[in-house]
C-alpha cells in the first residue's frame, strides 16, 4: 500500500459537479470512501510508473556499460566455465 491506512483523517474541501454528487449521495455511495480508494490508485499508478522509469535509466546506463566495457556476466561465465573444464 503506497501510504499510511492508520494515518488520521482530514477534511478537505473538493469540488466536483454538483448534479454528479447529489445522484452519487442518493444511491447511498461513500463518496469520501470513493475519493480515497481512485486516490491511493493514482498514487500507486505514479510511484509504479516513476519506478519504471528508474529502471529504465538503470538498464540504458547497464547497456551503455555494456557497450563500453563488455558483458560482465558473459565474462564471468567464460571465467567459470574454464574452472570447470580444468
Amino acid at each position: 500500500m503506497p501510504f499510511d491506512q492508520k494515518a488520521r483523517k482530514q477534511t478537505v474541501s473538493l469540488t466536483v459537479n454538483s448534479d454528479l454528487y447529489a445522484k452519487a449521495r442518493n444511491a447511498g455511495i461513500n463518496v469520501s470512501r470513493v475519493a480515497e480508494k481512485a486516490l491511493a490508485e493514482e498514487l500507486g499508478a505514479r510511484q509504479a510508473e516513476a519506478l519504471r522509469a528508474e529502471i529504465r535509466q538503470d538498464m540504458d546506463a547497464l547497456a551503455r556499460y555494456v557497450a563500453e566495457h563488455g558483458d560482465p556476466a558473459a565474462e564471468l561465465r567464460e571465467m567459470f566455465a574454464a574452472d570447470h573444464a580444468a
